[in-house]
């Protein structure tokens, strides 16, 4: 008997905007219409804009308020109709027409695929910043691989996954949400991938407009994130390991200051609730060349 074919799933696409670069945002839209193969859904996700000009025949989704990265894609996802949710910020776009035939398929062959994080390339230099490569051994962007986390603005995701495992911390607002999904992904038996094949074109450059609130949420956001989903003896390892690469990297008082700030945030302000990660899955992430604890 000839094996039968695993089931194509649909697509949908959720580019998340606030409204301020209507260029940018129909060059990303423009990029979805323009994939092979079965039409994709696009959502539009205004967050927190009134009036922001859309790309005709898109599905949007005008949000009153702001409510961060991780809630306009909760948004988002509630619109979209797909097997699969592929996500977009408004500056980025797909070079190649045939990303979603490749997403689909991949999503196809594996049952236990939950997430595939693109390559991001700069479009005029056609490099990979190491902070866009999800893994430790960053210095080979153009190699695929499982990892433990992945990039939010150029990522799919199965949509049993998302139900599952979803949705993304609304309260982090921006930065660490990604992480924290991909966490309790894993720890639900689903395989995170990196796919250098899979290409979204981004300007490079963004990390040099890094500001106090930058620092703030991200220091704040991995307190949460090890208080969410770490076993008990390995969140202070965690928090320890972090504080000292910080200050090494930064250095610097305008950094460290907000920083702090918002470390100490992190630990009076409620994280939401605690769902640590299984020990095996711990060991798992280690063999996969990141333990949770760096």
């Amino acid at each position: 008997m000839t094996p039968a074919r695993p089931a194509v799933p649909s697509l949908s696409c959720v580019v998340l905007t606030r409204g301020d670069r209507p260029v940018e945002l129909a060059r990303a839209v423009d990029s979805v219409r323009r994939q092979q193969g079965a039409a994709v859904q696009v959502v539009v996700v205004v967050n927190g804009a009134a009036g922001a000009m859309v790309p005709p025949g898109v599905d949007v989704l005008e949000l009153p308020d702001n409510l961060g990265i991780p809630g306009g894609r909760n948004a988002g996802v509630q619109r979209a109709t797909g097997d699969v949710v592929l996500f977009l910020d408004d500056d980025g776009w797909l070079p190649e027409a045939g990303v979603a035939d490749r997403l689909r398929a991949l999503f196809a062959e594996d049952t236990s695929l939950g997430v595939v994080s693109l390559r991001i390339v700069d479009p005029e230099t056609g490099a990979t910043e190491r902070r866009h490569v999800p893994r430790l051994r960053a210095g080979e962007p153009g190699r695929s691989s499982e990892v433990t986390t992945f990039l939010g603005g150029a990522c799919a995701i199965r949509r049993a996954a998302l139900d599952r495992c979803g949705p993304f911390a609304d309260g982090f607002f921006y930065g660490h949400e990604e992480t924290d999904f991909a966490w309790a992904a894993l720890d639900a038996g689903y395989r995170v991938r990196y796919e250098a094949g899979l290409v979204m074109y981004h300007p490079g450059g963004a990390a040099s407009a890094r500001h106090a609130m930058f620092y703030r949420l991200t220091a704040r956001n991995r307190v949460w994130l090890a208080r969410r989903r770490l076993p008990a003896p390995l969140v202070p390892v965690y928090l320890l390991v972090w504080t000292a690469l910080t200050v090494v990297r930064e250095r610097r008082a305008v950094a460290l200051r907000p920083w702090l700030g918002g470390f100490v945030a992190g630990l009076r302000e409620p994280a939401g609730p605690r769902q640590p990660i299984r020990w095996r899955t711990v060991w798992r992430m280690t063999r996969l060349g990141r333990p949770p604890v760096i």
